[in-house]
């Protein structure tokens, strides 16, 4: 029997399934949010992809005790099985709170369960239950797509580069060449072989394990058409000099990126960081629009998931 105190969680998923169930078939998507904190006292962000669903909670004060709160989401789980018809093997379930040092690189297990997920008639290997994040991040969705239109015959780099989605959509897109950094070699392996599982050889779409900031340093031995920056909002990692706090460095960022950029190429910059300020005056661009509110896809009813910017350099 349901918990009677999560009847209005379910009957507003029921809802939302149907109502996103047909947008998302009509934009031939297979991977979308399905629920994103709409009943207060369910914090909750539930995304589809495709047969598997990731459940994460967001942290709060919830006032309940150890074991009731794991009661409480033993049901949740219960209401989200039944409503979206998933067994439960196949719910993961994350508890997500702010950003603190390695958290992004964190390995939470080991069960290696895998899936390979659809997306605008690309291919993403998607990792549900090691990780904080499953590997694609939904909400850059329509980003990508514009990423994907602009590439044809250039050259793109892609910072803080996380599994290479967007060198895929270059790549796609017909870019000359690519070239992936992150400072995780987990998740260039996974970028590789996502790269790999759509036909795109590494000859042409380099991979590279590099602290981002520390390697903009450098004199640039090469430009870039389209730059991609989608950098964390903190980070503290060992692996970095330094700590990198966006609002306060990203003037410092982008100006180095802009020099590794050709005159009139485009970046697009994003971050998470809700708050964010972009401190234009202080940056040495042509052109800086903000394209947020185009580039949010209509199952984020949160529009402040990620604020995003088109710049365009000298």
């Amino acid at each position: 029997m349901m918990n009677p105190k999560l009847e209005p969680f379910a009957n507003r998923l029921a809802k939302m399934h149907k109502h996103l169930g047909k947008w998302a078939r009509r934009q031939h998507i297979s991977c979308y949010r399905v629920y994103d904190n709409d009943i207060p006292g369910t914090p909750l962000a539930i995304d589809i992809y495709e047969n598997i669903v990731h459940v994460a909670e967001y942290a709060r004060d919830h006032g309940m005790e150890p074991g009731e709160h794991a009661a409480w989401l033993d049901d949740c789980i219960g209401v989200i099985g039944a409503v979206l018809g998933v067994s439960s093997d196949l719910i993961f379930l994350k508890f997500r709170q702010r950003q603190k040092g390695l958290s992004q690189y964190d390995r939470f297990a080991r069960t290696g369960a895998e899936f390979i997920v659809r997306e605008n008639g690309l291919h993403f290997i998607i990792n549900p239950s090691d990780y904080l994040d499953v590997g694609l991040f939904l909400d850059h969705r329509i980003t990508r797509q514009m990423v994907r239109q602009e590439s044809s015959g250039k050259k793109v780099l892609n910072l803080f580069a996380y599994t290479g989605s967007f060198s895929v959509y270059a790549a796609a897109g017909g870019a000359a060449e690519t070239l992936t950094v992150d400072m995780s070699n987990t998740y260039l392996q996974w970028a590789n072989r996502n790269l790999a599982l759509n036909g795109f050889e590494q000859e042409h779409h380099r991979l590279l394990q590099a602290d981002v900031m520390t390697w903009l340093e450098q004199p640039p031995q090469e430009r870039f058409d389209l730059i991609v920056v989608d950098p964390p909002t903190f980070s503290n990692s060992k692996r970095m000099e330094g700590t990198l706090d966006i609002q306060r460095d990203h003037v410092l960022l982008i100006n180095r990126v802009l020099r590794f950029c050709s005159p009139g190429g485009v970046v697009y910059f994003s971050t998470n960081n809700r708050r964010f300020k972009i401190w234009e005056e202080e940056i040495r661009a042509a052109e800086i629009r903000d394209i947020s509110r185009q580039t949010v896809p209509e199952d984020f009813r949160n529009k402040k998931i990620h604020q995003c910017f088109r710049i365009v350099n000298r």
